[in-house]
């Protein structure tokens, strides 16, 4: 067997290079290259590997370890998860500055590879700097963290283990139903070490990815049932996009006549326009969808995980007959709401069911409140995006105006606060990849490090950050990272002077917007409640070298975007929005359990109104 001498960070490196994934005839290299901030725990083992290849290798150099896995996950999702980025640190804060990341990459299906360093595996200098001791035992560091948030873990305790361990990662990394985060931690004696890898372990390696097939009696089942159904819904959800399923579902929606609903990874399944599509669905739905998901006797879960968002917390079902079909990859996802599963590939399904179902077709009365409900949800978004509100703008207005600028082939990005939300509703996407929501783990401080993610996988769109001022408070350094590496973003930051999404739900739930503003601390009453703070927003953004414009009026947002289009790098368009003016939820529920008992009057009101809304919460069985 011909050998070859590496260190076992080199042979990582080396590994890495030789990984292609293959689907439908194309085939596509998987990593893109490797983040890192390097510390003693990787520097001489991964961050020498780098040095040594770094011409045919590319790394990035970030300023946060949680936004470059967040960055590797949102240019994972761009890519159908059919590439990715590999995510180095040091051990200690490093390492753990990634598990927030890494959580929210496995909740949302995205494949990511972590490369923490790790204690010595020798342990003789033990206590090393960082190091967490554990006085019931010597085999335990921070990155045990990571293995309950991860999809496969493995310490690797000698460069041989390397063997085995890497095509167990990329099993779970390119696999459609198991992927997520996968992390190998290096201790960093180890990475170091010298050993005769076999040849073969770098030799270039193509991993299918399969189009599952559902089983023959199941799919003849799914399509009786849709055959004896009169109020059919489809739930579009990512699985339809990461299949590249879009026009397949088109197709068959026109053919049956069915309605869509979207959820917020399945957002530009459908046109917005399309005759079927019914718009948002579930907690931040359209009345049109949700009032359908209420009557449906049949719902298609199509590539969804049927999420509390998406069923309104078990709410949004109420017909006592209904039946569900679920359609995915993942056998977990496919069982849920008691559904009968098609464990398979959206995309050859719906190929297969449109044959199957023959000439079915929704009848004319269903079709045509289909048509009513979309033609008084276009009436209602004009007015949300021409409220004429002052004299701050709306949310609203800002979503209208940014929607209005943005070209089909460009992308908006947002992951938490009120903005999800109202962009779930009111974005109007004309392309699959359009509207890119980071909504399984809805994390704060996604955005901006997504966005750059979104843009590395095409740099030829323009990419649209809609951020709060709470979340750019927490993640805004890797705008220095964009204009490194020359990847211009438009962000616009949405100033508002607190956390309006937290403040309208704490009003909601009788705690009167506790907290939920950014203001000084009042002498007099010792709360929170004194003058707003004096945050300079335009003036941080600037200071981490972006172009920035201030706009007050939407024609002064609207011409700033413009120019931020023009612009030759990073341009943040920041602008003062109305805290309180929200956009309504439409005939739909969240469930957010309220304090049984309280000495404040509201509290007690929202309790009781509480209870009522729970019992319409349904077990599927």
């Amino acid at each position: 067997m011909k050998t070859r001498k590496l260190t076992m960070g080199q042979a990582v490196v080396q590994f890495l290079q030789q990984q292609f994934v293959e689907r439908d005839g194309n085939e596509t290299q998987f990593f893109a290259g490797m983040f890192g901030i390097f510390g003693h725990g990787n520097v001489a083992g991964i961050g020498q590997a780098l040095h040594q290849y770094a011409d045919s290798f590319r790394f990035y150099q970030t300023r946060n370890e949680q936004s470059m896995v967040h960055t590797a996950a949102a240019f994972a999702k761009m890519n159908n998860r059919l590439r990715t980025l590999a995510c180095t640190t040091s051990i200690g804060p490093g390492a753990t500055n990634m598990l927030t990341g890494a959580a929210g990459a496995t909740i949302n299906r995205l494949p990511v590879l972590l490369l923490p360093g790790d204690i010595f595996s020798t342990r003789l200098v033990a206590p090393v700097l960082q190091q967490l001791e554990s006085p019931g035992s010597q085999d335990i560091s921070v990155n045990d963290c990571f293995k309950p948030i991860s999809r496969y873990w493995d310490r690797i305790n000698r460069p041989e283990q390397l063997i085995t361990a890497m095509p167990e990662a990329m099993r779970v990394l390119t696999s459609p139903a198991e992927t997520g985060t996968v992390t190998l931690a290096l201790p960093q004696d180890v990475q170091a070490e010298a050993y005769d890898y076999p040849v073969e372990l770098f030799q270039k390696r193509v991993y299918p990815i399969p189009r599952q097939r559902a089983d023959v009696n199941a799919l003849k089942r799914a399509a009786a049932w849709i055959r004896e159904s009169k109020r059919p819904l489809i739930i579009a959800g990512g699985g339809v996009i990461y299949s590249e399923a879009t026009a397949q579902l088109a197709r068959f929606a026109e053919q049956t006549g069915m309605p869509v609903g979207e959820t917020f990874a399945g957002k530009g399944s459908l046109h917005y326009n399309h005759p079927q599509n019914l718009g948002a669905i579930g907690a931040t739905g359209t009345p049109g969808a949700n009032i359908t998901a209420r009557e449906a006797d049949l719902v298609i879960a199509l590539g969804t995980r049927l999420s509390d968002f998406t069923t309104a917390s078990k709410t949004a079902f109420q017909n006592p007959d209904v039946r569900f079909i679920g359609i995915n990859v993942a056998e977990f996802d496919a069982f849920k709401h008691a559904a009968l599963p098609l464990v398979a590939d959206a995309r050859v399904t719906l190929e297969e069911l449109a044959v199957a179902v023959g000439n079915y077709r929704v009848d004319a009365g269903y079709a045509a409140r289909i048509e009513n409900y979309r033609d008084e949800w276009e009436e209602e978004v004009e007015r949300l995006y021409h409220l004429g509100h002052g004299p701050l703008p709306s949310q609203s207005e800002v979503i209208g105006v940014v929607n209005e600028v943005s070209r089909p082939e460009d992308v908006m990005v947002c992951a938490a606060g009120s903005l999800p939300g109202d962009l779930h509703k009111l974005w109007r996407a004309r392309n699959p990849k359009q509207f890119h929501l980071e909504y399984g783990y809805s994390c704060m401080g996604y955005e901006i490090a997504g966005g750059l993610g979104i843009k590395m996988a095409d740099p030829g769109r323009d990419v649209y950050v809609m951020v709060g001022d709470g979340s750019y408070l927490m993640l805004a350094q890797e705008i220095i990272t964009s204009i490194q590496e020359g990847y211009k973003l438009i962000v616009v930051l949405v100033n508002n002077d607190g956390h309006s999404s937290i403040g309208g739900l704490s009003r909601a739930t009788g705690a009167q917007g506790f907290a939920t503003r950014f203001r000084y601390r009042e002498e007099e009453s010792g709360q929170l409640q004194g003058e707003f703070l004096p945050v300079a927003l335009a003036a941080n953004a600037a200071s981490l070298g972006a172009n920035v414009i201030e706009a007050k009026t939407l024609l002064q947002l609207k011409a700033a975007l413009h120019e931020a289009r023009e612009a030759s790098h990073t341009t943040v368009v920041k602008i003062d929005v109305d805290y309180d003016e929200q956009v309504p939820r439409y005939e739909s529920w969240w469930d957010v359990p309220i304090a049984q008992v309280s000495e404040v009057d509201s509290a007690r009101a929202a309790y009781e109104e509480y209870e009522v809304d729970k019992r319409k919460e349904r077990y599927f069985l």
